[in-house]
């Protein structure tokens, strides 16, 4: 009688040999270890399946999740940043309210790289400009944001940007040079202020005729910050890659860093470059000088200036002092090293200098930035 384990039954012998029994066992224990591990494999290979599976599934769901987050995150520090101005904050329109406002979108003022703008009225007769935004991922200050509908609402500008009279056949006809002086001082305040006054200092990038729009009174105001930059207050430096502005108006640096560190000085050397076009009353970009070759726009008004005292500008005696300060501002403001360059508050001090006090500058090889 074959002994057990207490609590299991008995087994009865098997009816074999010593020898055919182990043969047997063996042949029969092989298979069930087979078929265990055949079973376990697919068991594994299915729960594998199964986990990728759930596991996708539950990734997309978690990206869902934390992109919902992070746009509701962005939506409430938006809506923090609209209270925080008060009774100063901006007004949001509905995207039908502003369809109302640009009766459609009816009248095209103009187009850009980020959106097109249009002239509106709102309901209280005020003229505006709309500026439909391109579908972007971006975060601003709009007045408008719903889904990938974006625009932003601007004063209305009667008198156009600065570029339609300056390049025009008889631009100083058209402003006088003393109203094109008082421009050129608003601008730099425009600049002083972004540099130094706002709570984070903010670097244009893109300063150009084309960007200075004038109002009913033809003071003018700085648009389009688009390429705009923020530094921190006790800094002037900019953290950038690549190169961004407008051609005849990047400063070097931005266009290679072994000229200096890009900085607010990069917006004076724009600022220089578009007060010389104010001056000659051309482009600076391959300019034609009548009866020569082509000849670099600032090399051509430093040689004018140095020998016939800007006649070739229209400039006649009554405004050349207005001429000249302008000129030497501009010549100092496109100084190839920033180093050189003076700040905007520099040069808003040179304009309440004489141009007897100011030193010409040393002439720079701009034909070597080409």
């Amino acid at each position: 009688m074959p002994t057990t384990a207490p609590g299991f039954p008995a087994i009865a012998p098997a009816t074999c040999t010593p020898t055919s029994a182990c043969a047997g066992c063996s042949k029969g224990t092989s298979k069930k270890i087979i078929l265990i591990a055949v079973t376990s494999a697919a068991g594994a290979l299915l729960f594998t399946c199964i986990y990728v599976l759930v596991w996708r599934k539950k990734g997309k769901r978690l990206r869902f999740l934390l992109c919902k987050k992070t746009s509701s995150n962005t939506e409430k520090n938006y809506e923090a940043m609209i209270v925080s101005y008060g009774s100063l904050a901006p007004k949001r329109y509905m995207y039908s309210e502003v369809m109302k406002i640009t009766s459609s979108r009816n009248d095209q003022l103009g187009k850009g790289g980020y959106g097109i703008v249009f002239k509106g009225r709102l309901p209280g007769g005020r003229l505006v400009a709309v500026k439909f935004l391109h579908d972007c991922k971006g975060n601003g200050d709009e007045f408008v944001n719903e889904g990938s509908k974006r625009a932003l609402i601007y004063e209305y500008m009667p008198n156009g940007s600065l570029d339609k009279y300056i390049y025009s056949e008889h631009p100083k006809e058209i402003l006088g040079w003393e109203r094109l002086y008082g421009i050129a001082i608003g601008i730099a305040r425009g600049l002083e202020y972004l540099h130094h006054s706002c709570n984070t200092r903010i670097v244009h990038f893109d300063i150009k005729p084309q960007n200075i729009l004038l109002d009913k009174d033809f003071s003018p105001k700085i648009a389009d910050f688009g390429l705009a930059k923020l530094c921190h207050t006790k800094e002037s430096k900019v953290s950038m890659t690549g190169t961004r502005g407008t051609i005849g108006f990047i400063a070097p640096e931005v266009h290679s860093r072994t000229f200096g560190v890009v900085s607010t000085k990069s917006d004076v050397y724009s600022y220089g470059m578009m007060l010389l076009e104010m001056v000659g009353g051309r482009r600076n970009v391959k300019s034609i000088v009548a009866k020569s070759s082509e000849k670099y726009f600032p090399d051509w008004i430093y040689d004018h200036f140095a020998q016939d005292g800007l006649q070739a500008c229209e400039v006649t005696s009554e405004i050349e002092e207005m001429a000249r300060k302008m000129t030497l501002i501009g010549l100092w403001c496109v100084q190839i090293l920033p180093a050189y360059r003076p700040t905007i508050t520099k040069v808003l001090e040179m304009f309440e200098r004489g141009s007897e006090d100011m030193d010409m500058p040393p002439k720079q090889n701009f034909s070597g930035l080409l």
